[in-house]
């Protein structure tokens, strides 16, 4: 399957178009990714927010050298765990990098599970304001001090909306909210208009998924992977900086666990396979609300091109369900 860019600037009329391949952890996203990359000549944006980190090569797992090599990638170890990063960077980065890459590509990819940086890039984020450190540490030594259900009550107390739609248990998205909160003196849900930016290519969703029982298989046989593939060892290697927000992950939060004593190893591994396929559960209910992806197994290579193919046409309904 090849196309030349003479045949791909008649497929392709109304302008470049953003490839959107999202889906849960373990479903298979890399290696469709790839055969996708090879048909549309087309480079792959990594919008997985763990696999920027250039430390974090067997947790997260990132593309082999060998897969590297397939395809052109960005946002893969391109940043150090030591970085501060987020959904909003990442928009302006990813938003950069399309001005470039639309010069040379009517194609581009964007792949991976990460659902704000997604949402980031396909939809923009609201302007909430940048927080200060003072009351960014203000915040967590509140939280040190007097923990998670302190900062809960709180956030029912200024932001009552907010807190019945975030997920409380996540103490960094209470936090956030909270400062917020203090910097500009309004509830955090005030500002999150939620609408949708306008982009200047077209944007085309393709979810990947897999029965459940299939998918919580595939998650499992990774995890054991991993374990044979050193994560035991890359985790310690990054002990002295469990406290970072990159390495409050699956896979390294549970190791970390077993490393401070809290439970064997066996049972710090069935952890990793549990909150994997839980975290997999989430991305799928994040992503079931977009009316926008048309969901296939990644195995139906020949019918997604198919799709892509006829949407970009113009000559297919963005709207089938699939």
């Amino acid at each position: 399957m090849t196309t030349d860019s003479e045949s791909l600037t008649k497929k392709y009329p109304h302008g470049n178009t953003l490839l959107v391949l999202p889906g849960p952890t373990g479903v298979g996203k890399t290696s469709i990714s790839l055969s996708l990359a090879q048909y549309f000549k087309a480079p792959i944006i990594s919008s997985d927010s763990r696999q920027i980190y250039k430390e974090l090569k067997i947790g997260t797992a990132a593309p082999t050298e060998q897969e590297l090599a397939q395809a052109e990638h960005f946002f893969i170890g391109t940043h150090s765990i030591f970085d501060a990063y987020n959904a909003g960077q990442y928009e302006l980065d990813v938003l950069d990098l399309l001005n470039e890459l639309f010069k040379k590509h009517r194609v581009v990819l964007l792949v991976g599970g990460s659902m704000m940086y997604i949402d980031a890039v396909c939809n923009g984020l609201d302007d909430i304001p940048t927080v200060d450190e003072e009351t960014r540490r203000y915040w967590q030594d509140i939280y040190r001090e007097k923990g998670l259900s302190f900062i809960q009550e709180e956030l029912k107390r200024l932001d009552p909306q907010h807190a019945s739609e975030v997920d409380m248990q996540n103490y960094k998205r209470v936090l956030h909210a909270l400062e917020v909160c203090s910097m500009t003196g309004r509830p955090y849900s005030e500002l999150r208009t939620g609408e949708k930016k306008q982009r200047d290519f077209n944007i085309i969703k393709i979810g990947l998924n897999r029965p459940r029982p299939e998918l919580y298989e595939r998650i499992n046989q990774r995890v054991e992977l991993m374990m044979q593939d050193g994560l035991l060892e890359e985790a310690r290697a990054y002990y002295p900086y469990k406290h970072l927000n990159a390495l409050n992950t699956v896979g390294y939060k549970e190791l970390y666990e077993y490393m401070d004593g809290k439970c064997s190893l066996e049972e710090a591994v069935q952890k990793i396979k549990q909150d994997s396929r839980r975290y997999a559960k989430r991305q799928l209910t994040w992503f079931n609300r977009d009316q926008d992806i048309h969901w296939f197994h990644p195995d139906d290579e020949k019918e997604i091109i198919e799709f892509v193919n006829k949407t970009i046409k113009g000559n297919y309904p963005l709207t089938t369900n699939h």
